[in-house]
This record gives C-alpha cells, structure tokens and sequence, in this order.
C-alpha cells in the first residue's frame, strides 16, 4: 500500500485521515497532543509516530493539516521535523488554512530537496469532512495534483486545481471572507428588522425566497442564531485569521477592497470580544449588543 503521513488530527484533521486509514493507505498519524494520535490509532488500524519525521518516514504523500502556515514551517525544520524524512519525489499536501506568501516559502524549501508542494485548503466543515464531501482547493504544479489525486479523493468530492502554489490558499480566504461579510450583513438587517417589528423567522422566510439568500440566511441563521445553540464547528479565531489573508491577498495585489478591509477589521473586534473559544456565528452576538436586540 502507498504509505500516507497526515500531521494535525484537530476538528477537521481527524475525520478526513479517518478515510485514509488502513486498508485504504498504510497510515501514520502525528499530532502535537500525543493522546490523540494513540486513540487515533486504536480505533483505526493506523500507526501513532512520536515525531513529524518518524511520521513522514517512507511516506510517498505527507499531509499537514494545521490551523496556521506557521504551524506547517514550525514540523518542517528542526531535528525531528519533515524536512530530512523526506525524499526525492515526496509529495508534501498542505490542508492548512494558510497564506500564499508563506507557502511559497515552503515550497521553495521543499524544491531545494526535490520535495513537491501543493497548499490544498478544504471547504466543508466537520460534516463534509466525515462524509468524504470536501472541496480541496489545489495551489502548485496541475502533474503534482494528478499525482495525489488519489489520495484526496479518499476526503474530497471536488478537488480543483487553482493555479500556482499559493493559489489555494488564496481562493479559500477569500471563499471565508465572503462567509463573513454574510454572517455579518445578514446580523446588522435582522437586528433593524427585529427593532423594526418584523419577526426573525418572517425576515428569514422571505429572504431565503428572495435575492438576499445565502448560506449564512439558508442554514446558519435558522438552525444556531435563532435557536441560540451556537455550536462549536468553526472557530471564530480561525474566521478572523481568514478574512485577514483575505484582505492581505488584495492589498498585495493592489485592489480596492473597502469591503474585505472592513470586514478584517471587524472580526478582528469581534475575535478580541468574545475570545478564543467562540464559535464563528456567535459573531452575531456582537452585533446584537451594539444594536441592543437579539435575533431570536
């Protein structure tokens, strides 16, 4: 069998090497918490490393699935880091939710040692990470993607090759910051609707049958904001650092982007203000306090 390295066994982490493990791929699995690769291993059949290179070692696909790019470069280097696990022709996936400029830098690292890159963020939650379902967004040379394809095919049902490396990682900010801008507009008109006299549930109704519908409106809205559940599936943490790659992907590129800059800004506040641990939608809870009104 093709052996597989997957680094990362978080929220999303553990249910996409879920579909990678033996008799699928002869599996190793790394994770900074060690506990959680042991249990990883038990249920599965898959082998726990004690260190990103005893991972990596004799892996033809290494996956790295962290919450920043710093976190990638951080298991990279070092004496029990990647780098020296792995060979000539090694495939190195980054599903991180990273930036574009530090995966070029790895990438050019890897390059030095023969090591193909691909930044392949994913798209789709928990939920479409249990059920195979992710959308894999491939930045790096089109012949490494074909090369892969099998393996993320074992977690993504729509796997697109975006462009250079770095492209990936471009394209999933910007699909998170178009999250947030919904999140947040769709706050701000429910909340003037609520003080207004409109019901929430009537407002969402006609906007899911109007123009104004979105995912934000179809799904997050009725089924965690007017119910007050707020689930903990996405981290706001994690919005916020989004939407800034976002807005630093058009500054770079010098476009206007009044939009995307307004929106960094105010999860960044919204982030400060609820902490570490909130969930993205409670975003909403911040607009409901500055308007006095909550949406339920």
């Amino acid at each position: 069998m093709t052996r597989v390295a997957f680094l990362g066994l978080g929220a999303i982490g553990r249910p996409m090497a879920r579909h990678l493990a033996p008799p699928a791929f002869d599996l190793r699995v790394w994770n900074r918490t060690s506990s959680k690769a042991a249990s990883f291993a038990l249920e599965t059949g898959a082998v726990a490393a004690a260190t990103p290179r005893e991972a990596a070692a004799g892996a033809s696909v290494v996956i790295t699935c962290f919450a920043t790019s710093h976190d990638v470069e951080d298991v990279i280097g070092g004496a029990d880091g990647l780098l020296d696990a792995m060979g000539a022709g090694t495939v190195l996936v980054d599903c991180t939710s990273g930036d574009p400029a530090t995966s070029r830098r790895i990438a050019e690292r890897l390059a030095a040692r023969s090591v193909d890159f691909l930044d392949a963020p994913v798209s789709g939650g928990v939920a479409g990470a249990e059920r195979a379902k992710l959308t894999v967004m491939c930045g790096g040379a089109a012949e490494t993607l074909e090369r892969v394809r099998p393996v993320l095919s074992s977690f993504g049902s729509t796997i697109v090759h975006c462009g250079a490396v770095g492209a990936g990682d471009a394209l999933k900010s910007v699909n998170n910051a178009m999250l947030a801008v919904h999140l947040w507009s769709l706050a701000e008109g429910l909340a003037a609707l609520t003080k207004a006299g409109v019901e929430p549930k009537v407002a969402l109704d006609v906007i899911n049958a109007s123009s104004g519908r979105s995912n934000a409106s179809q799904n997050l809205f009725p089924e965690r904001v007017l119910s007050r559940a707020f689930p903990r599936t996405f981290r706001l943490a994690l919005l916020d650092k989004d939407v800034g790659i976002a807005a630093g992907v058009a500054r770079d590129h010098k476009v206007a982007s009044p939009m995307l800059q307004l929106a960094a800004e105010l999860f960044r506040v919204a982030h400060a203000e609820l902490g570490e641990d909130a969930d993205h939608v409670e975003s909403v809870k911040l607009v409901e306090r500055w308007a006095g009104v909550e949406i339920a």
